[in-house]
């Protein structure tokens, strides 16, 4: 199955209105000239230093609104340097496309009290590029133990490092995010968006540093990116529609995950998600779709193809759980509101760490719909043992899978 028509256009639109490779860094976001900007959009002109310790927060705000109030397309320079800031909220509307090239070293600041919520958030933009070989490093380990998530589901959220809300027609190249305080990348309410050649890096025991959340937000590419993090490497929320994820290698991390689903009011529909081409090496999970036991609304989850992805020493390759209940919080009756339907897992091919290489665990009272394994190899890499596939209320077919894995 190919990418749809309606994707390919609108990453193809992406490349052509925001060309930010470094032979063409100068290029615009959309069409129309460069206008004067009301002062210098070099930050190292409006005072910040790149000596790791000076607080640059206020020449990166100052720039911001000389780009966002001209017009045309504004180019904001972030030159070689470590920079340190606190939290930036980089709103719009703005009259211009802002492209933001980053070639040193952002440094969030270990001083929590410098955040509202987030540390670089882009809010109601549209026609937006960041693209060089600079780094956004939350410097996660100065505060990783503050995090109290693992033993409280209730607990506070540290700041994400790069927010995008609100935002459309935005691309991501080329740049290295580390070590975030939680999630490296958060993609909310937000349309047409590339992240392309992108490097996430963070320790594998890092708590909740999940690489990319997406959340009710459409057409949203990631390619070409390599991501290694301590939670999922890409996570795709609830209200996500006509998502892509291809040529992305994942780990560490707990892998590619739908979900969870189910745990709010009111939330919405995932549909036409493909995940190509992938490589996937030592996670705690392959390919997984979750949704809670007892789920407090009733999205469904459709129109899913994961095609093509090799499999490297990873525990649980492949995974539907309508039963997921961390930190044992839900009520435990094997019924769900959240219906799953219509995915294909096609030429999974690779070693698993754990025997139970395929695992679809879907509820009684709504059972899982449409699922098909198309040439799945999945083979456990531990001697004497057998591989094996454990389904539970799943309907579907299996073709050109082993016996042991034949399980629909």
């Amino acid at each position: 199955m190919a990418f749809s028509n309606v994707a390919m256009t609108v990453v193809a639109a992406l490349l052509v209105a925001a060309a930010s490779s470094p032979a063409r860094a100068g290029a615009p976001v959309a069409g129309g000239a460069p206008s004067v900007p009301a002062g210098p959009l070099d930050i190292v002109h409006l005072g910040a230093k790149g000596d790791g310790k000076s607080d640059s927060t206020q020449a990166i705000l100052k720039a911001w609104k000389n780009a966002c109030d001209a017009t045309g397309t504004q180019k904001i320079i972030i030159p070689a340097g470590n920079y340190l800031t606190g939290a930036m909220e980089l709103s719009g509307p703005c009259k211009s496309s802002i492209i933001i090239r980053l070639d040193g070293n952002l440094l969030g600041t270990g001083d929590l009290n410098a955040y509202k919520k987030n540390w670089i958030e882009i809010i109601n933009v549209e026609n937006f590029a960041i693209n060089g070989h600079g780094t956004i490093d939350g410097q996660g380990p100065l505060v990783w133990k503050s995090n109290e998530c693992q033993k409280s589901y209730n607990c506070k959220i540290l700041p994400n490092s790069l927010v995008l809300d609100f935002v459309k027609n935005a691309q991501i190249r080329g740049i290295t995010l580390l070590n975030s305080k939680f999630f490296h990348m958060n993609i909310y309410s937000s349309q047409n968006v590339l992240v392309d050649r992108v490097t996430i890096k963070a320790p594998g025991d890092s708590p909740n540093t999940d690489g990319i959340h997406i959340g009710d937000s459409t057409n949203v590419t990631i390619s070409g990116t390599t991501i290694g993090v301590g939670d999922d490497c890409i996570s795709i929320g609830p209200g996500s529609k006509t998502i892509r994820v291809q040529g992305v290698r994942c780990g560490p991390g707990h892998g590619i995950s739908v979900g969870s689903l189910g745990r709010y009011k009111d939330e919405k529909d995932v549909e036409d998600v493909k995940v190509t081409d992938c490589t996937l090496v030592g996670t705690s999970n392959g390919l997984r779709i979750k949704s809670y036991e007892d789920s407090k609304s009733s999205p469904k989850a459709s129109k899913f193809l994961y095609e093509g992805v090799t499999m490297d020493n990873v525990s649980y390759p492949i995974i539907i759980d309508q039963k997921y209940c961390p930190n044992n919080i839900c009520v435990r009756s094997g019924a769900s509101k959240v219906a799953v339907s219509n995915v294909i897992f096609k030429n999974i091919h690779g070693t698993s760490n754990t025997p139970e290489a395929i695992t679809l665990n879907c509820a009684n009272n709504l059972p899982c719909q449409g699922v098909q394994l198309v040439n799945v190899d999945l083979k456990y890499n531990k001697s004497n043992n057998k591989t094996m596939a454990v389904c539970k209320n799943a309907a579907g077919k299996s073709i050109g899978v082993a016996k042991e894995l034949a399980c629909l």
